[in-house]
């Protein structure tokens, strides 16, 4: 049999194009006036309808399954919402000299928000570690920041992200919580539907992700806060946030090796512990920095672009560890299918 080989590149990623397409566009022809309001509205909808997909998604049973390998849950979910918090926080000293008060709070809400989980599980695939953890170590980070992350923000960022106010508040509970529990609430029937439809489904998700951005870029030209980021500002930004991938990668696989982990279970750690979602974190930064939310996501869509291309190149090496068996098939993953919902199939046809 043939053996397949890996990517000599990694693909471009049509949901990154499309990404760069809405900001493009926002730049270009912001919404203004009543566009804006209705823009607005509809990015609220698209947020309420994204986050009831997630609860409807969910997979209890692939929940449950697991808790049996709690330890290296606990472990990813501390990698993602507490080791990658206090980076972020270490980062303060370089406001305002080196980051601008706008730029530092996307840099620290990108540390808040939970892993992903297609993308965890493809490249864990690829480096022949455990992907049953890697799935349930994303699905867990994912339902876990449907709580931590606002709660984080919003005592962090203080009033950058809205603070305790009771207005913030309830823009959290009406517009994440409540539907992601009414979602929960009607799987029993509405998931035969979800698995019949998954692939118009995933065009809903993409479309409703690119309207947030569009809105959250367009305010931020109305709004003239792009007249704050300079290039030297930016080149600052992605080289703090190399270092903070770096920093993480490392942290994950040689702690998870202290911690007494095996090879197949510390790479589920590195690429689950490692990453952030996009996915989960661009409709939270609209709901809780507003017309600020436009910069806040700048750093989350940067770094989401630079972990998928690290973690392609260590995934593929990883592969080549001699401890693999000889003469087995290398499995692939196609970066440029990852879901922008951050669902990995199984769980979506449960």
């Amino acid at each position: 049999m043939r053996r397949p080989h890996l990517p000599a590149r990694l693909p471009a990623d049509p949901f990154i194009l499309g990404l760069l397409a809405a900001v493009a566009v926002a730049a270009l022809v912001p919404a203004r006036g009543a566009a804006a309001s209705a823009a607005d509205a509809a990015s609220t909808a698209a947020v309420a309808l994204l986050f009831f997909l997630y609860g409807a998604r969910l997979s209890t049973r692939e929940a449950l399954d697991g808790l049996r390998h709690w330890r290296l849950h606990v472990t990813v979910l501390a990698c993602t919402f507490v080791l990658f918090p206090l980076l972020g926080l270490a980062a303060r000293g370089l406001v305002p000299t080196l980051l601008s008060p706008p730029l530092y709070s996307g840099l620290l809400f990108l540390c808040l928000v939970p892993s992903t989980i297609q993308s965890s599980i493809a490249f864990t695939s690829v480096a022949r570690g455990n992907v049953p953890a890697a799935i349930c170590a994303g699905s867990f980070s994912s339902l876990a920041g449907i709580f931590l992350t606002p709660l984080l923000a919003a005592g962090l960022l203080g009033n950058g992200a809205g603070g305790f106010s009771p207005d913030s508040l309830l823009k959290i509970v009406l517009q994440l919580l409540a539907p992601f529990l009414l979602g929960r609430l009607l799987r029993p029937w509405v998931g035969a539907f979800l698995v019949r439809n998954k692939k118009t489904l995933g065009h809903v998700d993409r479309g409703s992700i690119l309207l947030v951005v569009y809105t959250a870029f367009s305010a931020g030209m109305v709004a003239g806060i792009w007249h704050q980021v300079s290039v030297p500002r930016l080149g600052v930004l992605l080289a703090v946030e190399a270092v903070i991938l770096a920093v993480m990668l490392l942290a994950t696989w040689y702690g998870a090796k202290h911690l007494g982990f095996g090879r197949e279970d510390r790479i589920a750690i590195q690429f689950a512990g490692s990453k952030k979602s996009l996915a989960a974190g661009l409709p939270m930064a609209s709901v809780l920095f507003g017309a600020q939310a436009g910069l806040a996501v700048l750093p989350l869509m940067l770094f989401h672009q630079m972990q998928l291309m690290v973690c392609a190149v260590l995934a593929r090496r990883r592969a080549q560890d001699p401890v693999a068996e000889p003469g087995a098939e290398l499995p692939t993953a196609r970066v440029a299918e990852v879901s922008p919902t951050g669902q990995h199939p199984s769980s979506q046809a449960r």
